[in-house]
């Protein structure tokens, strides 16, 4: 059906979600898997900016195949300002690395195998129809388009349209603007099995510079919520620093990342968010990819419960359920943040927190099982009364 404005009009369909990153391409899968007939609506050419580090979990939670790894990191290489190195070996494990243009497309595909009708398009507006039912318009090459939808999830990112025009409080969101260069990384010299994390305030006022390797290409980026800090100016300090002047460049990206989960995922009617579209990165370290298939998993199955029962209070059981899982160690990396990326004095004291062991073992172990640590009382309690020294002034640097 056309409407007398050019715009194609559908029929209703269960769920609509917007977004097909990590969130919303698991959104949709979980979804289709459970016979709801769901359309997956993505933009066309979008490739997110990231470091690209996910967890083992992530192998294990939502059936990735290792051979979607174009590296596998064995340790990390903590840099302070006054270029004194720590190196942080990971005991028993790794962390995986990935290209979002193939890891996500992936994703996508796999829900479209599940059931999930894929369309590209660029979400408009959501309006309601006479009857209340929600509708999405959105822009394909074609034209204008609409779909009438009993519920939508919405996983469009950082600066989400569904978020902006259906959530209370979303548009107050604060962000890191993130920028990275993809650079061809060097045949000799360079450790493919090591990320290296920059703590220093040329390269960010209040956040890092990285160094990922992906296999042939490397990831060298940066992240500030500062206004006026050049981040293009910071990733040349960066590339000069690591020897990478000379790589040739693949492409160049930037986004916000959202500084913290918003109070509300769901508008108390039909809509849910997931992934960034909800806030829901780490902060400190800016992993997203874990947290978003979480949150989309998580937004998939109440959205499931809200059109099995009707009753849209269970939408807010997404935000509940991943706050009662994930939300202390939100809350500890916060306050890691606020202390120790405030100065490079602060960022020299934690890069040199970083050598004991202590911190090494329980870091990764919960980066590696995604919880807080709690077998372990007394390094727990050794670890706090370091960090205490430290915050003082009373232990060496």
């Amino acid at each position: 059906m056309t409407t007398a404005a050019g715009a194609t009009v559908e029929d209703t369909v269960e769920v609509v979600v917007v977004g097909g990153g990590p969130a919303g391409a698991t959104a949709a899968h979980d979804l289709a898997l459970a016979r709801r007939r769901v359309v997956l609506l993505d933009r066309a050419g979008r490739i997110k900016p990231c470091g690209g580090a996910i967890p083992p979990k992530v192998l294990e939670e939502f059936a990735v195949p290792r051979a979607l790894l174009v590296a596998e990191v064995t340790g990390a290489r903590m840099v302070a300002p006054s270029a004194r190195a720590v190196d942080m070996p990971i005991e028993d494990g790794f962390v995986g690395m990935v290209d979002r243009d193939v890891f996500d497309e992936w994703l996508r595909a796999r829900a479209a195998r599940a059931g999930a009708e894929r369309r590209t398009g660029t979400v408009e507006r959501l309006t309601r129809d006479a009857d209340g039912v929600l509708r999405v318009h959105y822009r394909t090459t074609s034209g204008p388009a609409s779909l009438r939808t009993l519920a939508l999830v919405g996983a469009d990112g950082a600066r989400s349209l569904v978020a902006r025009e259906a959530i209370p409080g979303a548009r107050r969101q604060k962000f890191v603007a993130a920028y990275h260069e993809i650079v061809r990384s060097p045949a000799a010299g360079f450790d493919g099995a090591r990320c290296d994390v920059y703590y220093q305030g040329r390269l960010s006022p209040d956040f890092y510079g990285w160094v990922f390797p992906h296999g042939a290409h490397t990831s060298v980026g940066v992240g500030s919520a500062r206004k006026g800090f050049s981040l293009r100016e910071a990733v040349g300090r960066l590339r000069s620093t690591a020897g990478l002047d000379d790589a040739t460049t693949v492409r160049r990206e930037g986004a916000p990342i959202p500084m913290k989960p918003l109070r509300r995922w769901d508008n108390g009617r039909d809509i849910v968010l997931a992934g960034d579209a909800a806030g829901v990165v780490a902060p400190a370290s800016g992993e997203g990819i874990y947290y978003a298939m979480t949150g989309g998993r998580l937004a998939a199955a109440v959205t499931d419960e809200f059109l099995a029962s009707g009753d849209a209070r269970v939408l807010a059981g997404a935000r509940r359920r991943f706050l009662a899982a994930h939300g202390r160690v939100f809350w500890v990396l916060g306050i890691l943040q606020y202390f120790w990326y405030s100065s490079d004095r602060r960022r020299e004291r934690f890069v040199s927190i970083c050598r004991d062991p202590d911190v090494q073992r329980l870091t990764w172990q919960a980066y590696l099982h995604k919880r807080l640590v709690r077998a372990r009382p007394f390094a727990h309690l050794r670890i706090f009364c370091k960090d205490a020294a430290h915050l003082l002034g009373l232990a060496r640097t």
